[in-house]
């Protein structure tokens, strides 16, 4: 089964949401007590997703705030030459400074990140910084769960989700639950419920729909039964190593194991899966092969020192899903 998307567009997917940086640990098996060097990398979860599905060949507009610093313009100029257009992202005039996530390395299995997000430029994108026509130009329009965590981003993103469903771009929704970014799971629910019910596409894991559910432990036939009482008609939700499904709103369900490899990271996994999941989509491949393109990217990924700089190209989720038939 194939999912459709409006013809004649002139993106395939614009993300609006925050870029920051990862700063990854490069000593491995070492708390972050003890570690001394870092790698620097383009980070936060739209931007990854941006930076993935241009890699894969798909074009890629960004909605966002950077800091007018150093920072800034490394992110700016690496999503840039990564094939990502750059033109709606606003240089912050008020001293707001990057996003910063230092990741620790301890184990396979036991991987953390120390965030810097208090008053970050991501955070200060403006309802009025959102451009409607950039939003129309696109056939989706790609929603990160933690620019809804503060004003005035929140707001933006409000925006710029009415704007896509004025012009039939559909509504592809991340869920991204970062929970240092919020005060509770129920301010949480509220705006998560809020997105999700205008949304077409959802992804996320099973413990992020639990969040946006505010219960302890849901299951996907609830979940689905919800949001196909509302615009969406395609949930994908994740459950790890157990693998992934796609729920149809016509009753279809899909489902992808996880792909094994020899993990170093686990974060950068979920920017990955989304990524080459909506490209397969995009490029007319039926749901159960979209999920599978999701599943090898992201084992691809944690598999690798940095989340931006590792996502693959086509050939390499290919070859993967080739070796595993």
């Amino acid at each position: 089964m194939n999912y459709t998307f409006s013809t004649d567009k002139e993106f395939h997917l614009i993300a609006i949401g925050r870029a920051c940086l990862d700063l990854n640990a490069n000593e491995y098996n070492c708390p972050m007590e003890d570690t001394m060097t870092f790698t620097k990398y383009v980070g936060g979860s739209p931007a990854n997703v941006a930076i993935g599905s241009a890699k894969l060949g798909l074009t890629v507009g960004f909605i966002g705030k950077l800091a007018d610093d150093q920072h800034g313009r490394f992110i700016e100029r690496y999503m840039r030459e990564a094939g990502v257009d750059t033109s709606n992202m606003v240089i912050d005039q008020k001293g707001h400074k990057t996003g910063l996530a230092f990741t620790e390395i301890k184990s396979p299995e036991e991987c953390s990140i120390l965030m810097y997000r208090d008053n970050v430029a991501d955070l200060h994108l403006a309802p009025s910084e959102v451009n409607e026509e950039y939003i129309k130009k696109s056939k989706i329009l790609l929603v990160s769960g933690t620019a809804l965590a503060q004003s005035p981003s929140r707001e933006a993103v409000l925006k710029a989700v009415s704007l896509a469903k004025k012009h039939h771009v559909k509504v592809v929704f991340e869920l991204d639950y970062r929970p240092y970014t919020w005060n509770s799971i129920e301010e949480t629910s509220v705006y998560y419920s809020l997105v999700a019910e205008q949304s077409d596409i959802l992804i996320g894991t099973r413990d992020e729909y639990d969040v946006m559910e505010n219960t302890e432990k849901g299951t996907n036939e609830e979940t689905v039964r919800y949001l196909f009482n509302h615009y969406a008609d395609l949930v994908v939700i994740k459950h790890g190593v157990e693998g992934s499904y796609a729920y149809v709103k016509s009753g279809e369900v899909f489902q992808a194991k996880a792909y094994k490899t020899k993990v170093l990271k686990t974060f950068g996994a979920g920017d990955s899966y989304a990524s080459a999941f909506l490209y397969a989509l995009v490029s007319g491949k039926e749901i159960e092969s979209a999920l599978k393109f999701g599943s090898a990217s992201a084992s691809i990924v944690v598999s690798k020192h940095s989340s931006s700089e590792a996502m693959p190209v086509v050939e390499e989720i290919e070859e993967l899903i080739a070796e595993r038939v």
